[in-house]
């Protein structure tokens, strides 16, 4: 037999017995493939009220016809012009909280039965809850199609949702103190409705706006628990954003609306406003605010039976904004001021651009098909007993099947989401066009890569040497034996020259620490280290001057290299010293680079082809052409990536280190590293890939 729960009898004031409720529940059965919700009143009770509730038993049959039990509960009529239809909605309340849709939806005691009798197609409810996650929205309805039976009377296919209220994994704003203390903080959470049929007592439960006069229903804290400091307080933070709305710097950042709003769930509520063409979305629209923050947040979403051209007072609006023509004329007014602020309107163009390019018309009329498949059996005897093509509400259309009122929405969806984004797209701000990629500067230096050089000075014409003590830079006189005064230049593929010396191999290094500008942080004198041509401190820009000068410019300080004081001695410092104007004119600032000597094969360390080869490319970029990826720095973004041909190859971990060897970050090749907060300096990222270690150093 089926395991079943037992529950305690709260209302009966004893045990159902064990042999009583197994002969109960065999009866319980689906009769198609959904869930079905066997209710029975107590003596059968009629359910004939929207506010006095009747009390009830509940069978759950499951999927896997698995059976619960619930002995506890009352139940009762809701909805507004809903409840005057023959098919009637009703809300559940237990009296213990029930998980009653499983993991990831509340555990709470109040739950919904909706009839969706005004929607032929049964899903524009659940549909809108889709659409609402796919744009974001933090908190969207759940969606149980089941069928029930009713006082042993099967009454249709209904579906299971949420009671719009403050909990966890419905509106989960933080819970007030039920009585409030002198302590309490009264700044949230508060749960609200511009509510369009007045459901409210003004000043108790609900206020009217003093520009729009809005109607505002406070449905959290409620009624029984609200005192009057906090209905003030929501009271005045609804005028506040109302003044600010309608006032004259109402697009000023600070002093209009923006400061009152949460942006982002505005604009992802009021596209599924438009998306769903619902006439009733500023009629009654939910909104509500947190703790100790000064935002409006909008939604859930909720009550889209007549949505999506289903309502014959508005005829068909594919082509139609919810902005001209939704109910709700009082509240309706925030939209259209809204839309006069140029912000508004290019944040809602933006997203809708981006909903669009993320295939949300595809998204929906796949949804739609698969729900339409789940519903079929279901609808069959739903209609077998109400009628496919008797009209129930204010439904446009009535046809003969409910494949036609599929198809009917899924050709309003395909009408209407082009539209929207015709209308936005004279709204979308100007694109900025993006510049042409950064190309390599082209040497102003012909480097000979077969020769060694003389670095020698405009003025006394000492030349570039070490200090073999302390590997600084200095100049002394010329001496063609001398292997420390030979320079091998290496024309990197972004345009700037390595310069490594022949005798240490060790490259000319600019050691200026801190965050230089071309003329500050000077005075630092020029080392030699090992040779790395990725290290921007050891690239250096040779830019000609006259009579075949050059000023060596490094590519991290942005300094020149300086013959200090101009002095002809041996020995004299090189430093890295201003670059400016007189660049043109300093003879201490001016070098003449001269052939000395052959360089021969045998002499080039092991790898230097390898490392020249795959260096920095013209943008930023480190690539290998046979591996087919790359990884780049943007400084813009202070960030490490990696673009490849094929993406699936980004599969590997890569590791960030300093050049101490401290492991600062690890990421996926697939993912992008921020390298915001961390210091300018030397790093090194490593991985592995192909059966091989690779890494590269950088300085940021």
């Amino acid at each position: 037999m089926t395991p079943k729960r037992l529950f305690n009898g709260l209302l009966l004031g004893c045990l159902i017995s064990l042999t009583a409720y197994a002969q109960v529940d065999e009866t319980h059965i689906r009769l198609t493939n959904l869930p079905h919700v066997y209710i029975n009143t107590f003596s059968g009770n009629s359910i004939t009220s929207k506010t006095n509730y009747v009390l009830a038993r509940m069978w759950y049959v499951d999927e896997q016809d698995s059976v619960a039990f619930y002995d506890s509960l009352e139940i009762r009529g809701r909805g507004n012009s809903t409840w005057n239809m023959a098919k009637k909605p009703y809300k559940l309340k237990f009296h213990q909280k029930e998980k009653l849709l499983g993991k990831g939806r509340p555990n709470t005691k109040k739950w919904t039965l909706l009839a969706n009798h005004g929607d032929k197609t049964l899903m524009r409810n659940a549909l809108t809850s889709l659409v609402g996650e796919r744009l974001g929205l933090k908190f969207n309805p759940a969606a149980k199609f089941i069928d029930l039976t009713l006082n042993g009377k099967y009454v249709g296919n209904y579906q299971i949702s949420d009671h719009i209220d403050v909990r966890p994994h419905r509106v989960n704003v933080t819970e007030q103190d039920a009585p409030l203390t002198d302590e309490s903080n009264i700044t949230g959470g508060y749960l609200l409705e511009a509510d369009g049929f007045f459901d409210f007592q003004n000043g108790v439960t609900g206020f009217y706006t003093p520009h729009s006069n809005v109607p505002i229903r406070i449905h959290y804290p409620d009624e029984d628990d609200i005192e009057t400091r906090q209905y003030k307080y929501i009271r005045d933070a609804v005028y506040n954003l109302e003044t600010r709305l309608f006032s004259d710097n109402f697009t000023d950042p600070q002093e209009g609306y923006r400061s009152c709003i949460d942006s982002t769930s505005l604009v992802n509520w009021y596209l599924a406003t438009e998306i769903s063409g619902n006439v009733d979305g500023f009629f009654s629209a939910y909104f509500y605010k947190e703790q100790d923050d000064d935002h409006f947040y909008w939604g859930p979403l909720w009550d889209y039976d007549i949505a999506y051209a289903n309502d014959n007072r508005k005829g068909d609006t594919s082509r139609q904004l919810m902005r001209d023509v939704a109910f709700g004329a009082n509240m309706r007014t925030w939209i259209e001021r809204m839309w006069q602020d140029p912000w508004f309107t290019a944040l809602i163009s933006r997203r809708y651009d981006l909903a669009v390019s993320d295939e949300l018309e595809t998204y929906m009329l796949e949804k739609i098909d698969s729900i339409a498949q789940l519903l079929q059996r279901s609808q069959e005897l739903n209609f077998t007993l109400w009628g496919i093509n008797k009209q129930a509400l204010r439904e446009r259309v009535l046809y003969s099947t409910y494949d036609q009122y599929v198809q009917d929405l899924r050709n309003y969806v395909k009408r209407h989401i082009p539209y929207i984004q015709e209308v936005l797209a004279e709204y979308l701000p100007d694109e900025p066009t993006p510049p042409e990629p950064p190309q390599p500067k082209i040497p102003d230096f012909p480097a000979d890569t077969l020769f060694y050089y003389a670095i020698a000075n405009a003025g006394p014409g000492t030349v570039f040497d070490i200090d073999a003590t302390n590997n600084a830079v200095c100049a002394n006189a010329f001496d063609e034996d001398s292997q420390s005064q030979q320079w091998h230049i290496r024309p990197l593929s972004n345009g700037y020259m390595h310069i490594v010396n022949r005798l240490s191999g060790l490259a000319l290094t600019d050691p200026t620490e801190g965050e230089p500008t071309a003329t500050t942080l000077i005075g630092a004198q020029l080392t030699v280290t090992e040779a790395d041509s990725l290290d921007i401190r050891q690239q250096w820009d040779i830019v000609a001057q006259s009579d075949e000068r050059y000023n060596l410019i490094n590519h991290f300080s942005q300094h020149g290299a300086n013959l200090s004081g101009g002095s002809g001695s041996n020995g004299t410092r090189i430093i890295s010293y201003t670059s400016d104007e007189r660049d043109a004119s300093s003879k201490n600032r001016q070098w003449t680079l001269t052939p000395v000597a052959e360089v021969e094969q045998d002499e080039i360390p092991d790898g230097i082809e390898d490392i020249y080869a795959n260096g920095q490319g013209a943008n930023g970029e480190w690539a290998n052409s046979e591996w087919d990826y790359a990884l780049a720095y943007d400084p813009t973004g202070d960030r490490l990536h990696f673009g490849a041909s094929d993406p699936s190859q980004l599969s590997f971990a890569v590791r960030l280190y300093d050049r101490s060897g401290r492991l600062l970050r690890t990421f996926r090749a697939s993912d992008e590293c921020s390298l915001l907060g961390l210091p300018r300096g030397l790093y090194i990222v490593s991985w592995h890939f192909d059966g091989r270690q690779h890494s590269v150093k950088f300085t940021k």
